[in-house]
């Protein structure tokens, strides 16, 4: 039987438990039904339920052009994933099923998925034949495996920029010591072969990519066509988007605007972040 480690809220929002019972609690939505939006990304309005897997490779610390820190929007999904779920696949099918109604889609979101692409495989494997879901996963995009591919019908590729690094000054404001992921961010979170395959598996296999830049400071334009585009080939460039650094409101605030105009000038496409805007930073929503 293969397990998967899930962040705290797991299979997300839903209202009833893997037999089919009804939870005694509502969803973090505040709506007394199972489901949500996809809040980011070609599928922005999207109904979906979502599954949130524990752990990642990387520590993302941003910087907004304020001057102020913005962690990771999910760290109980990778600085503090011991507060996770360990459940069997059958179990996280079981959630989805008696929870997916009318809707179509599932994300396979993190913490980074693919760190568990082979248990994952397996789930996903159920999601297609049994239930017939479309199937998104969100990815940092530093690990690539034919495994799981094969059943994700869009990749949500994330890379992260250098504004992203845990340098010395983000540790000292955060209280922490630099130890495990945090050491090796910087030199993991671009990796260009990766990116290429899946470039060319989704040109193979006819299926749908993009890649989105979370984007916090004027020059970051200058990085992504630098060391992320022009190394790349056969991309899209319909499959660029670019999402404002933020998780909350007031930060999304400070970033919104200039992104909304680097995208422009660009040529690439804006990515809002509507679940933000809808029901705040919280988890489960």
């Amino acid at each position: 039987m293969s397990k998967l480690v899930l962040a705290n809220e797991g299979v997300f929002p839903i209202t009833k438990d893997q037999n089919g019972q009804p939870l005694k609690d509502c969803p973090a939505t505040g709506m007394s039904f199972s489901g949500t939006i996809q809040g980011e990304g070609k599928l922005a309005g999207v109904p979906s339920l979502f599954v949130r897997l524990a752990s990642c490779n990387l520590r993302c610390m941003w910087a907004l052009p304020n001057g102020s820190l913005c962690r990771c929007d999910t760290p109980y999904a990778s600085f503090e994933a011991e507060q996770d779920l360990q459940l069997d696949t059958d179990v996280v099918f079981n959630l989805v099923k008696n929870n997916i109604g009318d809707l179509t889609h599932v994300v396979l979101t993190g913490g980074e998925p693919m760190l568990q692409h082979k248990a994952i495989s397996v789930l996903a494997k159920r999601l297609k034949e049994e239930l017939k879901l479309h199937l998104s996963i969100e990815t940092n995009g530093t690990i690539f495996a034919d495994d799981i591919a094969r059943y994700i019908d869009l990749f949500s590729i994330s890379p992260k920029l250098s504004n992203s690094d845990p340098n010395p000054e983000k540790l000292a404001r955060y209280g922490l010591k630099t130890s495990g992921p945090l050491n090796y961010h910087p030199q993991k979170r671009k990796n260009i072969e990766v990116l290429q395959k899946y470039v060319d598996y989704c040109n193979a296999n006819g299926k749908e990519m993009q890649l989105k830049f979370v984007v916090g400071q004027k020059t970051d334009y200058r990085e992504i066509k630098d060391e992320f585009l022009t190394p790349l080939h056969d991309l899209s460039p319909t499959d660029i988007m670019l999402m404002p650094l933020g998780a909350t409101k007031d930060e999304l605030a400070v970033t919104s605007k200039m992104v909304l105009e680097m995208a422009i000038q660009n040529g690439w496409r804006y990515a809002p972040r509507l679940h933000i805007d809808l029901f705040g930073p919280g988890a489960g929503v």
